[in-house]
C-alpha cells in the first residue's frame, strides 16, 4: 500500500510557478499518492512558523518553495530541518547561481516576474489581439499578426494561438475548410507572417470531433466526423501546406505547451530568415 504524502507548496506570490514545477516532478514518478497544500503569498516569518506547525502534524509531509527573499527562505530551511520536515527550495541556489555568473545582486523582489514593464504590456495586447483574430476573425488585419495558424476543424488553434499569446505572440488563427479560406493577401505573400498548418490523425480528429458534438448536445453534419471525409480534410490541408511551403505540426501526440514550444522554434527560424 502506498504511503500518502502530504506536498506543502509555499510561495511568496502567486505559486504558479512552484505548481509547474511540482507537476514536472510527479509525472516522474507513476505510483504516488498525494495531497497539495499550497500556500501563496507567504512573507513572513509567522506565515511559515504556522504552515510548518501544521506540517509538523501530518505524516509524510514534504515542503516545496519558492521564496526570493534569502531571510526568509533561510528561516523556512531551518525551521523546516529542526521540525525534521524535507524542504527543498526551486529558486535559490538557481538566483545565486546567474547572480554570480552576471556579476549582479538578485533584486529578491517577490512577484518580480509581474512587473508592470513594456514586456507585461505587450503580452496583454497580444492577447487581446489573439482573442480579436480567433476562429478566422478580422482577416484584414493579417499582417499584423506574429504567427498565422492554419488546421481544420479541431487541431488546437485557438488553445495554441491563446498559449503563445501569453508568451507575448500576436497570434491568428484561421479554419482551414479549402483553398478560399486563405485570405488572398497570405496567397500573394506565404511568407507575410509566420504561418504554420496543424494537423492530426483522422481517426484521432473524428474521435475528438464526436465527443465535441456530444458535449454541445448538437447534431451536425454527418460528414464532420466521417472518417473517410475526414480523411480527405487532413490530406487536403497537408497539400495546401505544401503547397503555400508552410511547416506544419502534427498535433496528435502533442499537449498544446509542446506544439506551442515547435511553433515557436519554427517563428524564431522564420524571423532569422526574414
Amino acid at each position: 500500500m502506498n504511503n500518502l504524502y502530504q506536498i506543502y507548496l509555499i510561495s511568496d506570490a502567486t505559486g504558479e510557478t512552484l505548481d509547474r514545477i511540482f507537476i514536472a516532478i510527479k509525472a516522474q514518478f507513476k505510483n504516488i499518492d498525494y495531497k497539495i497544500h499550497t500556500y501563496s503569498f507567504t512573507r513572513t516569518d509567522n506565515q511559515i512558523l504556522k504552515i510548518l506547525e501544521t506540517a509538523e502534524k501530518t505524516k509524510n509531509s514534504i515542503i516545496l518553495y519558492s521564496i526570493v527573499d534569502s531571510n526568509l527562505a533561510k528561516y523556512l530551511a531551518k525551521t523546516s530541518n529542526e521540525k525534521k520536515i524535507p524542504c527543498f527550495g526551486v529558486l535559490g541556489d538557481l538566483i545565486l547561481s546567474f547572480s554570480k555568473l552576471l556579476n549582479q545582486k538578485a533584486s529578491h523582489q517577490p512577484s518580480g516576474q509581474y512587473a508592470l514593464n513594456e514586456e507585461y504590456y505587450d503580452r496583454i495586447e497580444a492577447i487581446q489581439f489573439t482573442m480579436n483574430h480567433d476562429d478566422g476573425n478580422l482577416l484584414k488585419e493579417i499582417q499584423k499578426s506574429d504567427i498565422i495558424l492554419l488546421g481544420v476543424s479541431r487541431t488546437s488553434k485557438t488553445p495554441t494561438a491563446i498559449f503563445l499569446a501569453n508568451k507575448g505572440f500576436k497570434t491568428s488563427n484561421i479554419p482551414l475548410v479549402n483553398d478560399n479560406s486563405i485570405p488572398e493577401i497570405l496567397k500573394k505573400k506565404p511568407k507575410l507572417a509566420c504561418v504554420v498548418g496543424l494537423n492530426t490523425e483522422p481517426e484521432r480528429l473524428v474521435e475528438i470531433r464526436k465527443n465535441r458534438m456530444n458535449s454541445l448536445k448538437e447534431n451536425t453534419n454527418k460528414l464532420y466526423t466521417d472518417l473517410d471525409q475526414v480523411r480527405k480534410e487532413v490530406e487536403a490541408a497537408k497539400k495546401t501546406f505544401k503547397k503555400y511551403k508552410w511547416p506544419s505540426i502534427d498535433v496528435t501526440r502533442k499537449s498544446v505547451e509542446e506544439t506551442a514550444a515547435s511553433i515557436i522554434k519554427i517563428y524564431e527560424i522564420y524571423k532569422e530568415n526574414a
